[in-house]
């Protein structure tokens, strides 16, 4: 274990820390500048990532209605042949259902390292700035650095935001950005049980880690919070010139599961023999006259009855 915390540090916390006191040097000495310059640049060292997740989810997007036949053909019947079907229907998209978790993998590392950074660099203690030094790399540039400016506007970035203004912009952004990535359902017809419980697991989620992020962010460091807030802002904007510079609004203001489509109503038993009589009779063309061949609501004139008593004394008389 105590091997796994030195090459933590050797390898992302003493790095991350140098970084960004001469980022913070540079800017004057402003912790907080130093700390969005430096998301911004992580932002773009991992946007073939971050362009594979959107890559991933678009795929995802357009196999739903191949997905949705799979799930109805072997709906209570054979779940280990759909996991197989569903499996090579996901290789032969070239799709990884756990892609779009790969890029949350690769930051979850540095959230943990810049809370230490954080810690190390603000501390207001005599023994806080001896930990620092020790740090540093042996360079006059950055042993020249401290110590340095730990506020931002209003924030302290070493201590908690009291204002909750950052862990709102946390949440706001989160959600935003999740919402941008998640593709909107596409549903053909009513929705099976299996289809609405995964979409309201779904939306759950998309409402549960914003929410999370932004608990979290009461609790720690003003800094991390503003990584976080720059992080998800960086990433809205990223997806948006991603996508074509074209926003789903339909699907960004929506804040429930999707309308299921209402179920076209049976006709059983006599019902149905009914509507099909009637049909039949609609359909069925009115009498024409022969000659002109136009159609009459009226009785022809020789099936009228004077016609017919006429008719009859002709052929009496002719006897």
């Amino acid at each position: 274990m105590d091997l796994i915390i030195t090459l933590f540090d050797i390898l992302l916390v003493d790095p991350m820390t140098n970084v960004l006191v001469g980022l913070a040097r540079l800017f004057g000495g402003s912790f907080g500048l130093a700390i969005i310059v430096f998301t911004l640049i992580m932002r773009g060292s991992t946007w073939p990532l971050t362009a594979k997740q959107y890559k991933q989810s678009r795929a995802m997007q357009q196999i739903q209605p191949k997905v949705q036949e799979l799930q109805k053909k072997y709906k209570g019947k054979d779940p280990k042949k759909m996991q197989q079907e569903m499996m090579a229907l996901y290789r032969e998209a070239g799709v990884n259902p756990l892609g779009c978790l790969l890029p949350m993998l690769v930051q979850f590392p540095i959230w943990i390292a810049l809370y230490q950074v954080i810690r190390l660099s603000l501390g207001e203690t005599p023994e806080s700035f001896v930990t620092l030094s020790q740090r540093l790399y042996p360079i006059d540039y950055l042993q020249t650095a401290v110590p340095l400016d730990n506020h931002l506007g209003i924030w302290n970035l070493g201590q908690n935001d009291p204002t909750f203004i950052l862990p709102v912009i946390v949440a706001v952004t989160m959600y935003v950005q999740q919402k941008m990535i998640t593709p909107r359902p596409v549903t053909s017809g009513p929705m099976t049980q299996q289809q609405l419980q995964q979409q309201q697991t779904q939306q759950m989620m998309t409402w549960m880690l914003p929410l999370m992020f932004g608990w979290i962010s009461t609790t720690v460091p003003a800094g991390l919070a503003l990584y976080w807030a720059v992080s998800n802002a960086a990433g809205i904007v990223m997806q948006y010139f991603y996508a074509g510079r074209r926003l789903d609004w339909r699907n960004l203001l929506s804040f429930g599961p999707p309308a299921q489509a209402e179920p076209a109503k049976q006709i059983k038993g006599e019902d149905r023999g009914a509507a099909a009589a009637k049909t039949r009779k609609d359909e069925e063309p009115a009498p024409s006259d022969g000659a002109t061949g136009e159609t009459s609501e009226e009785p022809v004139a020789r099936d009228r009855p004077e016609t017919r008593r006429k008719r009859h004394g002709r052929r009496r008389g002719k006897r």
